[in-house]
Parts: C-alpha cells; sequence; structure tokens
C-alpha cells in the first residue's frame, strides 16, 4: 500500500460513522488544543497508553503543518486522497500548529479516505486525551472530587474503548458517540484533576471496566442488563439521593399525533391517526420498556428507546416519563437525561459538594469495582481508598467544590 509520507501501515477500513461536515479550521484548532494537552516535561509517562481519536470526517480539504512544511490533503474519490496534489492511499505524520512553528504536537495525526470524505484521526497519550475529553464532558468550576471521578471515569472508558476496538483505526470518536474530547483551552482545575488522579482506573477481573456514565438518573440509576441487554455486575440500578440544580430533574416535552404518526411508519408500520398512547411496560428502575400506540389503522408496539431516538434525544431525554393525551397530541413528562447507566454525573457533584471524595463516589456509581493504577498494558496493584483519598491535588493543596456549575456540555 502506497502512503505520503507514510510512518507505518494503516490498520484496517474506516467503519461507517455518524457524519460530521467541518472546514478546514477545525483541524487547526484541534492542534492548537492538542499542543496545550502536552505533559510537562519530566512526567511520569509510565501509563501514557496511546489513545487514537477520530476528530472528523471532512468534505473540505485539511491543511496541516508538520516537521516545517505545510500539507493541503483532500478528497481524491472514494479510496484516494491528494496531498499537496500528489496521489496517496494515506497521510500520516507529526502535528505542528502555525503559532507554534516547527514545534511538534504531543501525538501523530493520520488521514485517509473514507467514501469521499477524509477521516483525520490523531493518536496521542492517554493522559492528555483524559485532559479533552474531561473538559468536554464536565464543567471546570464543578469542584475537584467531582471532576477527579469524572476523570477515572474518561481514562477507564478509553481504555475499555481501547480493547475493544484494538483492531478499528480509531478507538474512540470525539463527540457524544464516545466521550465529547475538546482539547481546547482546557482550564487549570481540569488539569489538575487529571494529574491528581494519573493513571488510575476503575478494573473488574483485572481489566478496565465498561466506566459509562450519563448526566442525570431521575433519581435511580438503570442496569446494564435493562438498557443493552448485557448484565454486569457493576453497572446495576442504585437510588441516587440528589442531583441537585440539575435542569433535567423534571422536564416536559409536546409531541403532535402527526409525529407520532411519522415515527410509526418510520418503523414499518403503519397505524393511522394515533388515538392513544399507552406504557405497558418498566424496567427494574421504572424507565419506559414497551409503549403502545394505537391508531385508527391499527396499533404498534415500541420500546422506550426506539422512541427517544426516533423523536431526538434532545427532545425526549430520558425514558423515564409518563405520557398523557392533551389536544392534539400528546405530552411526556419525565426525570433524568441519558441512557441512566452508571455515573450520574449530576448526582456526582451532589456528592463532592456533600463532602464525598471520589473513591466514595466511584464506588457508589461502580459497586464492586477496584481502584488500580494502569501500568501502560495491564492494570497494576489496587489502590487503597485511603491512600487515593489523600492525593489532595499538585503539592498538596486540597481542591474546593464550587457550588455553581460551569457552562460546558453535559449529557
Amino acid at each position: 500500500m502506497r502512503y505520503h509520507r507514510a510512518m507505518g501501515v494503516i490498520p484496517r477500513e474506516v467503519r461507517p460513522l455518524q457524519k460530521v461536515v467541518r472546514g478546514p479550521w477545525v483541524v487547526a484548532a484541534f492542534v492548537a488544543g492538542l499542543l496545550a494537552l502536552a505533559v510537562p516535561v519530566g512526567a511520569d509517562s509510565s501509563c501514557d497508553t496511546p489513545i487514537r481519536v477520530l476528530l472528523e470526517l471532512s468534505r473540505a480539504p485539511v491543511e496541516i503543518v508538520s516537521g516545517g512544511r505545510n500539507y493541503r490533503i483532500e478528497t481524491d474519490g472514494p479510496t484516494s486522497i491528494r496531498v499537496n496534489g500528489q496521489v496517496a492511499e494515506g497521510w500520516r505524520g507529526e502535528w505542528a500548529s502555525t503559532q507554534s512553528g516547527d514545534r511538534p504536537l504531543p501525538g501523530i495525526v493520520e488521514v485517509r479516505p473514507r467514501k469521499g470524505q477524509l477521516a483525520v484521526i490523531a493518536e496521542l497519550p492517554l493522559e492528555q486525551y483524559v485532559g479533552g475529553a474531561l473538559h468536554g464532558e464536565m464543567p471546570a468550576l464543578w469542584g475537584g472530587e467531582a471532576l477527579r471521578a469524572q476523570a477515572v471515569v474518561s481514562r477507564t472508558y478509553a481504555l475499555h474503548e481501547r480493547s475493544v476496538h484494538a483492531e478499528r483505526a480509531y478507538h474512540l470518536e470525539s463527540g457524544t458517540r464516545s466521550q465529547v474530547f475538546r482539547p481546547n483551552g482546557v482550564p487549570d482545575s481540569i488539569r489538575r484533576a487529571v494529574e491528581a488522579t494519573r493513571c488510575e482506573v476503575l478494573s473488574w477481573r483485572e481489566a478496565p471496566i465498561l466506566a459509562v456514565f450519563h448526566s442525570a438518573s431521575g433519581g435511580q440509576t438503570a442496569s446494564a442488563g435493562e438498557v443493552w441487554g448485557r448484565d454486569l455486575a457493576y453497572l446495576r440500578s442504585i437510588a441516587v439521593k440528589r442531583e441537585h440544580g440539575s435542569p433535567d430533574t423534571y422536564w416536559q416535552t409536546e409531541i403532535s399525533r402527526t409525529t407520532l404518526e411519522r415515527v410509526v411508519e418510520a418503523e414499518g408500520r403503519a397505524v393511522g391517526s394515533v388515538l392513544e398512547a399507552e406504557i405497558v411496560a418498566r424496567s427494574e428502575s421504572g424507565r419506559v420498556r414497551e409503549i403502545r400506540l394505537r391508531g385508527s389503522g391499527g396499533e404498534v408496539s415500541l420500546s422506550g428507546r426506539q422512541l427517544r431516538a426516533a423523536l431526538g434525544t434532545a427532545k425526549v431525554r430520558s425514558t423515564l416519563f409518563e405520557i398523557e393525551a392533551v389536544e392534539g397530541g400528546f405530552v411526556l413528562s419525565g426525570s433524568g437525561s441519558g441512557h441512566g447507566v452508571g455515573m450520574s454525573q449530576w448526582g456526582a457533584r451532589r456528592m463532592a459538594l456533600d463532602g464525598a471524595l471520589y473513591p466514595e463516589i466511584l464506588v457508589t456509581f461502580y459497586p464492586g469495582t477496584q481502584l488500580r493504577s494502569w501500568g501502560g498494558d495491564s492494570v497494576g496493584p489496587i489502590i487503597p481508598r485511603d491512600d487515593a483519598s489523600a492525593r489532595l491535588g499538585m503539592g498538596g493543596t486540597p481542591f474546593s467544590n464550587s457550588n455553581a456549575a460551569g457552562v460546558g456540555p453535559i449529557r
């Protein structure tokens, strides 16, 4: 296979992805952000396992500065690209930014074709990835213990996905299908949380767990079995006492009959005008398992997840809801946001504000797991809870929890 400035063979074909069309400025922004995530000189790199992240799919040309040279990369059909006008099957090299001259970025970038688009994949050390993921998934003003808990969760999730997708061209995406990755403008509080938990992961049977999480549980998390049909001992339904401040504690949304008709038709059924909607089964945590829609031409049953996906997760924030007929349609009244499995981010924040340290937060949402040190290719010794709790930031300075949540994406 022929690659432009190749540093190695590109793994197997990029799998189907959610389409994201962006301009070349996005790559430059990621470049600057990745440079900002660099580990300080002298930092321990024993756990810096390489993580491969799909940064974007782009129809527009991608411009990169690497090794003091400028590269303009554009598509050239479904299986090839053009690098400065030269046809190639892929491009791979070190990153550099125009602002920092020839200074290399901490990682490698790979550009490959995918069905007429450019797949831009970055490879960077684990701890640098965790900084960008924590910045993307939790507001920086939420306070040290909540941020530390999320740092361990994001690190663990990345390593789990790396193992699952070891043969794929990338391990994670940079959006909500994996974890939101925002390497730009990472605040000091997030850097401190990453450093304070450096190399720490949650393990089950000597391997990083599937550390999924969500925004708010609505008072009760869901088990992995009830949501995905696969029971995992550490992802079981638990009560969440408080999620104070969550905008998703209670929500309502109105759905027209016409919209429901379109949803049914999209599922390959036609029931005419939807007259009634009835929840006929719930899961152990109270989430909608099955909803029956009766229309002028018949009836159909959908799962709560099918209905949520069809109507949009912004409109139906969770499957923990009631439904009531009103004039012209139906009103859904619900609680929580997200799939509901694993750690509730708003629940973690509340525990931190109440004085819980991050090991306690983690064992609450992932019961039976162990906090261990990642050794680069496997989990290391168990970290005693007292030892982990004593690691209060850089230079022994404790974090302070903030009562004001920052402006940041929460799912």
